[in-house]
């Protein structure tokens, strides 16, 4: 009995088939059934009932992951206790939201590499929304974004707070300071996709205060940027993420009437037993997102 085997029925009984968990587990179909079959065959029991392309366990399969689980637990307790990092090997499938990118991933890259060497990772960048929707549906390992995940399956850990100003052009004729919100929307504001927690705050702030209000949402935070600096509309942004613009006056902050919300991150995982290697880049991130106010 290997522990391959082991962690292929896990992820086989939560995916619901061979196929998911075969692209899960970056494997093939065949490999996968015959891990089964070789388990099978070493209990001398039948751990699934195969109906069509779905799969369920037997009583015997419900036992059986139940010590699955537990054995893979005790295993990543094991390696992370007392394994020399450098040999822990795998694919980490990474999403990340651009603030993320636009601040400390960088460095996290530069340590994981350090760190752990036989980790590879697989990045994706992509909105909050989206990267829920990936996490929760298994098709990516551990995402940095604007959480919690509320999700019964899902853990997550604070990672970073920055909070949210008024930016703008100088060429835009802004009102002295502090700029009260009906002069505030003679601009399109321009902001975070639909949806998102930042243009959901945008939304109540101004609601009611001008007929012919203008948001503009993009997924995407370099053209937001981009967009505020060429003088298109006013855009609620973290400084953080704006300071060659702020340095070099092409965008400035300023005040307006209302409080915006800051940006919560949290670094969110599926729990999986065993799985050691993402509790290990989860817990990197926390470490290099704090020494990176």
């Amino acid at each position: 009995m290997d522990f391959r085997s082991l962690e292929t029925l896990v992820w086989i009984a939560r995916l619901g088939s061979f196929r998911a968990a075969a692209k899960h587990l970056y494997t093939s179909q065949p490999s996968v059934s015959a891990r089964i079959s070789n388990l099978e065959e070493e209990l001398g029991v039948r751990l699934f009932e195969r109906a069509g392309r779905r799969v369920a366990l037997t009583a015997k399969g419900r036992d059986t992951l139940e010590y699955a689980e537990r054995l893979l637990e005790m295993r990543s307790e094991l390696l992370h206790t007392v394994a020399d990092p450098h040999a822990m090997q795998g694919t980490i499938r990474l999403g990340v939201v651009e603030t993320i990118v636009y601040t400390w991933l960088p460095h996290l890259l530069e340590r994981l590499n350090e760190a752990y060497p036989g980790v590879t990772l697989e990045l994706d960048v992509d909105s909050s929304l989206n990267l829920t929707d990936k996490l929760t549906g298994h098709d990516i390992d551990i995402a940095f974004l604007m959480g919690p995940v509320n999700h019964p399956d899902i853990v997550n850990a604070e990672l970073c707070r920055y909070p949210l100003s008024w930016v703008a052009s100088p060429r835009l004729p802004l009102p002295p300071e502090p700029v009260h919100l009906d002069a505030l929307t003679r601009w399109p504001i321009i902001t975070y996709p639909r949806l998102s927690k930042p243009h959901i705050a945008v939304q109540q702030l101004v609601r009611g205060t001008s007929p012919g209000l203008r948001i503009h949402a993009s997924s995407s935070l370099a053209t937001i940027i981009r967009m505020t600096v060429d003088g298109i509309g006013i855009s609620p942004l973290p400084p953080r993420i704006i300071g060659n613009e702020l340095a070099s006056g092409s965008l400035r902050t300023f005040e307006a009437e209302g409080v915006l919300p800051e940006l919560r991150f949290t670094v969110s995982y599926a729990i999986s037993p065993g799985d050691t290697i993402t509790r290990a880049v989860a817990d990197l991130a926390v470490r290099v997102a704090s020494e990176h106010p």
